[in-house]
């Protein structure tokens, strides 16, 4: 809470209660998922947690979490305040509508499930937070290379950015100088107007109204360029900080720390390739893996060296190691992407509903990662997560995942090539 709701509080207590539940029940699911992997506690108490880890994070994610947005946005709305447990539910129900209505075009489960089920429930936020999951993942590994390397970084020098700050005070004097003669010329009419009403008589009165007050013509005129200026000294301001920062970044590309993530920056750049490659083989020949990576890439470097090698014990101890790696940085990456969504867009009126929308992005996101992170374990941990779940058509979600995966990639290259060719031109130009 004091790192996440630091600059707006949060003052509902149900609001906190709400996001701690969702963010609690979720980790217990990857808790779960390691001690399916090293066998901790008995068989059935590990199905009978799944199940209640399950349910529970259900509840919140559809009826709760929905409910508490609806009212809070009512509470916000004047009008609809006195009645707002009943708009609440209206909302909630036009929620439930659309969610249900969500998994009428995909082939997620198998037509012999009751509509109560708990596969009808999870088929549909999975294939939201498959959705969320691929989106952030293809901008993620486009813009991690993006931002590390240094080979994208204009070359900024400190007579670039001495000369645009040169060029912001001449335009914030300019602004000055203009507002000056508007209130000078405000105190001259002013002025003239008590004179011409100290002028009595038939004539004065017929020279007040044919005469206009002289300046009134030029004081729309000054006040569209100040108006002009002004918006030029604030992209004046944001290109110099942002010169400020690309400069910042250069001297750190030339760190120690700025050499390793330079490197990490070409590492991830060729795994992007790698993944777009795959995704784009996956969706045209209708591919889904049916072992786990680390058994399939044990198998094949043991068979290619020829040497003796336990193939089940290793593989169990690297996945979980590999488990352990993707649900830390699921939930740190996660985590710090919807921090800076709150600081960018909360305010002390919307931050309860930015919250509890942040609580079922995170839900949605963590039930979909189980989903996805089952074909990353051996087949025999798979078996328990596969009988929770249910009859789910699990292949569906993977090839969704590569298709959303790769359209959010190609949609970020082009977006961040646009912007980096821009970029130079808009420096210019100012």
């Amino acid at each position: 809470m004091r790192q996440l709701f630091k600059d707006y509080e949060v003052r509902q207590y149900v609001v906190q209660v709400v996001f701690s539940v969702t963010f609690a029940f979720s980790c217990t699911m990857f808790e779960l998922i390691i001690f399916e992997i090293l066998g901790v506690l008995n068989s059935t108490s590990r199905y009978f947690h799944w199940k209640l880890n399950l349910y529970v994070i259900l509840l919140v994610l559809i009826f709760v979490v929905p409910f508490y947005i609806g009212y809070f946005v009512v509470s916000n709305i004047r009008l609809l305040q006195r009645q707002r447990l009943l708009f609440s539910c209206v909302v909630w129900f036009t929620f439930m509508y659309f969610f249900w209505k969500l998994g009428d075009p995909f082939p997620i489960l198998s037509p012999k499930h009751g509509i109560l089920s708990i596969e009808q429930l999870i088929s549909r936020v999975g294939v939201i937070g498959v959705t969320l999951m691929a989106l952030l993942s293809g901008f993620g590994a486009v813009n991690c290379p993006y931002t590390y390397m240094s080979y994208f970084l204009r070359n900024v020098t400190d007579s670039d950015i001495l000369a645009l700050e040169r060029r912001l005070l001449q335009t914030m004097d300019m602004i000055v100088s203009k507002k000056k003669r508007i209130a000078m010329t405000r105190r001259q009419m002013y002025q003239r107007g008590e004179e011409q009403n100290k002028q009595t008589g038939f004539w004065g009165m017929i020279k007040s109204v044919t005469s206009s007050p002289s300046g009134s013509e030029n004081l729309s005129v000054i006040q569209q360029e100040v108006d002009a200026l002004e918006e030029l000294s604030r992209q004046l301001f944001l290109e110099t900080v942002d010169l400020q920062a690309t400069k910042e970044r250069i001297e750190y590309s030339k760190t120690f720390q700025g050499k390793y993530f330079n490197f990490l920056g070409y590492f991830f750049s060729i795994y992007c390739v790698w993944k777009i490659f795959m995704a784009t083989i996956n969706i045209v020949f209708d591919r889904v893996g049916k072992t786990d990576p680390v058994t399939r890439g044990i198998e094949i470097t043991v068979n290619y060296l020829g040497i003796q090698f336990d193939v089940k014990f290793w593989s169990q101890h690297i996945s979980f190691i590999l488990v352990g790696i993707i649900i830390v940085t699921s939930i740190r990456g996660l985590l710090i992407t919807l921090t800076k969504f709150f600081y960018a867009i909360s305010s002390s009126k919307s931050s309860n509903v930015i919250v509890l929308v942040l609580a079922q992005i995170m839900g949605m996101y963590f039930v979909s990662s189980v989903l996805l992170m089952r074909m990353s374990m051996p087949l025999e941990y798979r078996t328990i997560v596969t009988e929770v779940l249910g009859e789910l058509q699990f292949n569906f979600y993977h090839r969704w995942f590569d298709v959303i995966f790769l359209v959010s990639a190609l949609s970020s290259i082009l977006f961040l090539y646009l912007a980096h060719k821009q970029a130079p031109e808009k420096h210019m130009t100012l």
